[in-house]
């Protein structure tokens, strides 16, 4: 418990300087949200400045430590301010609306190839030599790919072509389809979220596949493993409570940070799908200057990764009695 507790203010920490951090950089860039928001729209008069530094929170107006104690009671208060790029809506508003798409359908699916991936690199190692482990170096091909380049692949081949599934976009909006818990929303949205999620699947879970693999190559050979087996426990135990388990530690650190920026989406994947989810609102706030969402989205996934490597702490001293024996003392 200590020790949970000295990682907790460690990242308090480390949350506060990523807020810092995030306050400054757009400040440090040439111009501001306001100068941005007049070279849009030349119409506006001088005049309308003044009323944008109010509405928008930076400018020339105010110092720059007045600023940042108004942002950080801002966003204590749930408040990043208004976004530029879909003016006047409120930046946590936009957040509201992407954000369940984003954490649904990525989430889901990263979760989904951990879990396979994993256990298949499991099987793949204990049975080594076995068709599984053979067909590994192929699978590899599926990780090597980029994302967009195996997203246009799997468009083409099975909405363009076989016409199974939607191309783009999260639900079907043309036939008045309302957002919501009806069947008709559920079903389009499902129907729009496969392309999305096999792409993901298939380009990460072979990543975990290989990872845990090679990593239980180097467990079974361990000397405990081999009592463990000399001592005639069954098979099954022995790959789960002794190699598998201790194997596992590695990969879940990788999967805390793959949860982290779950929230941040996949930008590629969802551009290229035109997905309502935050990788794209991101991607049209930073071609747009959107100062405002873009510190919102930034913050939002510091918070997220170190959210999920406290999680990942804590499931380190539930798994390793090392780890348990050195946060006692």
């Amino acid at each position: 418990m200590v020790f949970l507790i000295r990682r907790l203010v460690f990242y308090i920490v480390a949350a506060w300087f990523a807020l810092t951090v995030n306050f400054f950089i757009p400040r440090a860039m040439p111009g501001n949200a306001v100068e941005v928001m007049m070279s849009k729209f030349p119409s506006l008069q001088p005049s309308a400045y003044k009323a944008l530094v109010a509405a928008l929170g930076v400018g020339r107006g105010g110092s720059l430590l007045h600023q940042y104690s108004t942002y950080l009671a801002d966003v204590f208060q749930g408040h990043f301010g208004t976004s530029l790029s879909e003016y006047p809506a409120n930046v946590s508003t936009l957040l509201a609306q992407t954000l369940p798409w984003t954490v649904v359908l990525v989430g889901t699916a990263t979760i989904f190839s951990f879990a396979l991936g994993t256990l298949l690199g499991i099987v793949a190692a204990w049975r080594r030599g076995g068709w599984l482990d053979r067909v590994l170096p192929a699978l590899g091909f599926f990780q090597a790919v980029p994302y967009f380049f195996l997203a246009i692949l799997i468009v083409d081949l099975l909405a363009v072509h076989l016409h199974w599934f939607p191309a783009s976009g999260g639900y079907n909006g043309v036939e008045g389809t309302t957002p919501g818990w009806n069947w008709s929303f559920i079903q389009s949205a499902l129907d729009h979220s496969v392309l999305p999620a096999l792409t993901i699947a298939l380009a990460s879970t072979f990543g975990w596949m290989l990872q845990m693999r090679n990593v239980m190559l180097m467990t079974v050979s361990e000397d405990y493993v081999l009592v463990a087996e000399a001592k005639g426990l069954s098979r099954r135990r022995v790959v789960i409570s002794y190699a598998a388990r201790n194997a596992i530690l590695p990969n879940i650190s990788g999967f805390a940070l793959a949860l982290g920026f779950v929230v941040s989406g996949a930008i590629v994947m969802e551009v290229v799908f035109s997905y309502p989810g935050v990788g794209l609102l991101l991607y049209n706030a930073v071609t747009s200057d959107d100062y405002p969402l873009m510190q919102a989205v930034f913050f939002m996934i510091s918070l997220a990764v170190l959210f999920a490597n406290l999680l990942a702490d804590a499931a380190y001293v539930i798994a390793d009695p090392r780890v348990r024996s050195q946060a006692a003392s």
